[in-house]
């Protein structure tokens, strides 16, 4: 199996993984990709891969806030060259709300961390291109389930829509108040109005706000805040490409 495999790296570090994985793969093809230009050359009408290797973050100050592990699985499924994957993770706190939704995808068949051994990354490879699921005892993905993911209250239909517009205009730094809220939002002032009904029970769900202080208008911009990464992401990823980017970075 492992002569003929097509393996996808997209990693702005895929230098570092890619020896291991020649020498462990044997006459494995593997493919690095560390753009988001060189993921879409790579598959863009191109044989499927077996897996696909992603960096859940990608080290690269460049694309911190453009591009990520979810972006390159949404590439091959807007490509029609969906594939097997395993995710990449460092294993900090930053990553929690992008691994919450990554968990939670049919493509993604477990997670490593980038710290592991060269046999427990073959491993992973060689389970996940054969369909099969890592096993949650030896490549435990951090994740638990217990609290509500940010992606699962994005995506509750209009509501959760308008719960991710009103973070994102905030995450993005395009609201101050409730007026520019709504137009940064594009939404109705009243709706603006009522952010923390629709955002306090996702904070509150997630124990993300002191149970002993009321939960206003500051302490949902400053959750958004600390959330920026994913919330800009989640609004690039999923059809609000408005407030996708920070203010500063934004067209005049």
């Amino acid at each position: 199996m492992t002569e003929q495999l097509r393996v996808l790296v997209a990693a702005a570090l895929r230098r570092i993984v890619e020896p291991v994985l020649r020498e462990g793969l044997g006459q494995a093809q593997v493919v690095l990709a560390d753009s988001p230009a060189a993921v879409r050359r790579a598959v863009d009408g191109r044989p499927r891969y077996d897996v696909v290797l992603a960096d859940l973050l990608w080290n690269d100050f460049r694309l911190e806030r453009s591009f990520d592990g979810l972006d390159v699985l949404d590439t091959l499924q807007e490509l029609q060259r969906g594939a097997p994957a395993v995710i990449a993770v460092q294993g900090h706190g930053g990553e929690r709300d992008l691994l919450e939704e990554a968990v939670d995808r049919p493509d993604v068949l477990g997670v490593v961390h980038k710290s592991c051994g060269p046999g427990d990354l073959i491993e992973a490879v060689r389970t996940a291109a054969a369909g099969r699921r890592l096993p949650p005892a030896r490549f435990p993905t951090g994740v638990d389930g217990t609290r509500p993911s940010v992606h699962s209250h994005f995506s509750a239909g209009r509501r959760g829509a308008t719960s991710a517009r009103l973070a994102g205009a905030i995450a993005s730094g395009r609201a101050t108040d409730y007026r520019t809220l709504s137009e940064a939002a594009r939404v109705p002032l009243n709706t603006a109005n009522k952010l923390v009904n629709y955002l306090g029970p996702l904070i509150t769900g997630r124990g993300e706000h002191p149970p002993q202080l009321p939960l206003n208008c500051q302490a949902v911009f400053r959750w958004c805040g600390r959330h920026e990464l994913y919330i800009l992401s989640w609004c690039r990823r999923y059809g609000h490409r408005d407030l996708a980017g920070t203010a500063a970075a934004a067209p005049a």
